[in-house]
């Protein structure tokens, strides 16, 4: 189920890498991780093999996100703990600027957030797909 009053994103959507990253993070920052997920995932179908692990990763991340946004902890944990295996193993550095080391320090943080049931702020729930230092 997508976001209320949000167009669903085509199944067949296929950008380039850096224009699905963009998308991707313009949907994040609003707060659409599920819409954000949609965009990832249909990378995850139509990259290379050699890119698998990092799209799925990627979109495993948002979907976790959706999870803790949605109430449910435990879906959260389970797809984190994914992105985190996915992500932590892909080559350094990530292509198109992915911030793999960030990525994974985030999941971290949302995964000891949700461990001591701190409450979870809309914009802690906004990661930075790709790096924005210099």
């Amino acid at each position: 189920m997508g976001s209320e009053g949000v167009e669903r994103i085509p199944d067949d959507l296929n950008l380039p890498p850096t224009s699905t990253l963009e998308y991707a993070q313009e949907l994040l920052d609003s707060g659409l991780a599920f819409n954000a997920h949609e965009v990832l995932e249909a990378a995850w179908k139509s990259c290379p093999d050699s890119e698998r692990m990092l799209w799925q990763g990627l979109a495993q991340l948002a979907v976790g996100i959706t999870h803790i946004q949605r109430g449910n902890p435990k879906g959260a944990r389970t797809l984190l703990l994914r992105a985190i295996a996915r992500l932590a193993d892909y080559p350094r550095p990530g292509p198109y600027g992915t911030d793999l080391a960030g990525l994974t320090e985030f999941a971290h943080e949302l995964l000891r957030q949700l461990d001591s049931n701190a409450p979870l702020a809309a914009l802690s729930l906004r990661p930075q797909l790709v790096c924005t230092d210099a």
